[in-house]
């Protein structure tokens, strides 16, 4: 599995990483994960519909983060990529905290996959 990332998605991880500083170790595992099962795996991760794009974008809800102990997969962190099947390749779009944004940027998704 091919994996590459937006600017902005570095901009979010290293604004993140100020805070949490397990992040990087805690992306690795996903990858990891993502490496072996790529698609939706509800109450997991989901796909966005009604984007009005043909890309398969997915929002990650449970990720683990060693800097939040004790709060395991509740972590309240959100990744959303997007999964190219035929090439074997996923593009890291957005990572946030839910308590920083409700939702995922959209007009970020449309300028990227549209």
């Amino acid at each position: 599995m091919i994996f590459e990332e937006l600017s902005e998605f570095k901009k979010d991880l290293k604004s993140l990483l100020k805070k949490y500083r397990t992040l990087n170790d805690d992306l690795a595992i996903v990858k990891r994960v993502l490496t072996v099962t790529p698609d939706e795996r509800p109450p997991f991760s989901f796909r966005i519909d009604n984007l009005g794009t043909s890309t398969c974008i997915i929002k990650v809800k449970k990720i683990a983060c060693k800097s939040m102990k004790g709060r395991g997969v509740n972590s309240g962190l959100r990744l959303i990529y997007a999964h190219y099947p035929q090439e074997s390749k996923i593009v890291l779009v957005e990572l946030y905290h839910k308590n920083d944004k409700e939702n995922e940027d959209r007009d970020r998704i449309m300028l990227h996959f549209s």
